[in-house]
């Protein structure tokens, strides 16, 4: 697929392969939701460091074909970040069964279309539309962004798309549009005005607090001294330190170093303040760390990285660390990631996430609607009888 152009009586659309063939003052003016700051992983700099740098591009099964939607005179109006995948890695929201029960009917489940962040399991707007536009024209022209994905589903035979992690307006948008609603579960941390780290503690059960102070005094009365670095105290050192870091770790792991070293330099040169760096050090020697972003209201635990296994660290270092970080800068919430129900018992509770899929073959659609019927059954009674299981005091 090429940068093509249609032009229809109200609106011009582009579809783009290169991220940096859009103004990213344009893109972002889209991405803002509400008055508040954009979300970091949403903003342009973000999305051309991973293509900039090669960790997003069709030799790794990433093709761009991002959406634009501009009036006659050129002004950009909406956006979507959108891929043509030739897999369903670094999306963390599977469908490995669903490509596998595709292709044992005979069909063909790649490519298809992916509406997201690569790699980013992270909550945010996917219909991207210029916030001084009216609430009815939103979404008129978030529905044509939908239109528009659909007609690149059908007019190139691909079996389906996926938005993943829509935030719950555009998640909305789509069902009505006739899209399937998946439903999953993640761990969030809410800062209810706590003052500092025990004021959040005093709100926890006696044994859930205990169990956090024995966890913290053993990870800081160790030998490793935890530093916070941000901005553009951030340098070139530390992301070598890092980056040798985030290859052990994925290589002990069995898996895929999504990220390559180009990508770190990128988004510290076009993203410094949204950038936060825990890590944990001997004398001169990084031994672990963890990798955030910072908005204006949340902290995003991504990626966490260690040569070894160090008592407590990984708790102390994303956990506790983030929850002091966020307290600290008045911030509303702290994300730590996917997945991980060791997360509630240290204080975030389990939150639902969105995904919204359209599926071309209609026997093969209903089949979907039918499994994800029973997985909503299965998320909702886990989220409730994990809520019951919070470390909270009930009168909290």
């Amino acid at each position: 697929m090429q940068n093509k152009k249609s032009t229809s009586e109200e609106y011009v659309t582009r579809i783009l392969t290169d991220i940096h063939d859009v103004n990213p003052i344009n893109w972002d003016a889209c991405a803002t939701e509400n008055n508040s700051e954009i979300n970091p992983f949403i903003k342009h700099s973000f999305l051309s460091a991973l293509e900039g740098s090669g960790s997003v591009s069709i030799e790794n099964g990433f093709q761009p074909q991002h959406i634009l939607i501009q009036n006659k005179i050129g002004e950009l109006l909406a956006c979507a970040p959108l891929y043509l995948k030739n897999h369903s890695y670094g999306e963390y929201v599977f469908d490995w069964n669903w490509a596998k029960a595709y292709e044992n009917a005979g069909g063909e489940y790649y490519p298809k279309l992916f509406c997201g962040i690569p790699f980013t399991p992270v909550t945010g707007p996917r219909l991207l539309v210029k916030k001084n536009l009216g609430s009815h024209k939103k979404k008129e022209i978030k529905k044509i962004l939908l239109s528009i994905m659909i007609n690149i589903v059908e007019k190139f035979d691909l079996s389906s798309l996926h938005m993943i992690f829509p935030n719950k307006s555009d998640f909305e948008i789509a069902s009505k549009a006739g899209f399937l609603n998946r439903y999953g579960q993640q761990y969030h941390w809410k800062n209810n005005n706590y003052k500092n780290f025990n004021s959040f503690l005093n709100e926890l059960s006696s044994r859930k607090r205990k169990n956090i102070k024995r966890e913290r005094n053993i990870a800081n009365n160790s030998e490793i001294e935890i530093k916070i670095i941000e901005g553009n105290d951030i340098k070139n050192y530390n992301w070598n330190e890092f980056y040798k870091l985030y290859t052990l770790t994925t290589d002990r792991k069995w898996g895929t170093a999504y990220l390559n070293r180009s990508f770190f330099d990128l988004i510290s040169d076009s993203m410094a303040k949204n950038i936060v760096l825990i890590l944990g050090y001997n004398n001169d020697n990084l031994l672990c760390g963890a990798l955030n972003f910072v908005g204006n209201k949340t902290l995003f635990g991504r990626n966490w990285v260690t040569g070894s296994s160090y008592p407590m660290m990984h708790f102390e270092i994303c956990y506790y660390r983030a929850i002091e970080y966020a307290i600290n800068n008045q911030l509303e919430w702290v994300e730590a990631g996917a997945q991980g129900q060791h997360k509630l018992q240290r204080g975030y509770l389990p939150i639902k996430t969105y995904s919204s899929h359209w599926i071309r073959n209609e026997n093969f659609r209903n089949a979907i609607r039918l499994y994800l019927k029973d997985e909503k059954r299965v998320i909702d009674s886990g989220i409730n009888e994990l809520s019951k299981l919070s470390p909270f005091k009930l009168n909290s």
